[in-house]
């Protein structure tokens, strides 16, 4: 439910960035020397900062890449072992003597449970690891499209300005 929860407010945060982001609008500007300098100043500006977000992307989107492939290789180990576990019980209990059997069987039966829940835990907690990871990832990227945006507009602020003079 928590996870649910983070999930939905870093959605509800970076919706709520991406709706505050202003349309571009032309400048009425006429083109003075201040006004080109600005406005070149503004390009590279909004380039470095469209740049950094992508480079942000890219490192969100591999981190949650690594954390999948980590979860995969996890479960996979755990329910290998939960396996390897319950064969070794039942073949025990398949050579106990007829008089132990049905105890060599209960504890066989006790076994598979243990390993089991064992792997269960261990799916449960790679599963968790590879969420948070994603929400981290989601935040990241809000954060550096709010940037971007931020960056967008102090650009075009900087250009107004420039043109006032």
């Amino acid at each position: 439910m928590n996870k649910l929860l983070a999930t939905l407010m870093t959605t509800l945060i970076a919706g709520a960035a991406f709706a505050q982001t202003a349309a571009p609008v032309a400048p009425a500007v006429t083109a003075t020397p201040a006004v080109v300098k600005a406005e070149a100043k503004a390009e590279k500006s909004v380039a470095a900062a469209v740049k950094s977000e992508a480079k942000v992307d890219a490192k969100a989107d591999a981190k949650v890449e690594k954390a999948e492939a980590n979860a995969v290789e996890k479960k996979t180990k755990a329910l290998t072992k939960s396996a390897t576990t319950k064969a070794k019980a039942d073949a025990k209990a398949a050579k106990a003597d007829p008089e132990d059997k049905a105890a060599a069987m209960a504890k066989a039966d006790k076994t598979d449970a243990k390993a089991d829940m064992k792997a269960d835990k261990a799916v449960i907690k790679a599963d968790t690891k590879v969420d948070t990871v994603r929400i981290k990832a989601a935040g990241d990227k809000a954060t550096a499209s709010a940037e971007t945006a931020g960056a967008k507009a102090a650009a075009a602020a900087d250009v107004k300005a420039a043109g006032s003079k």
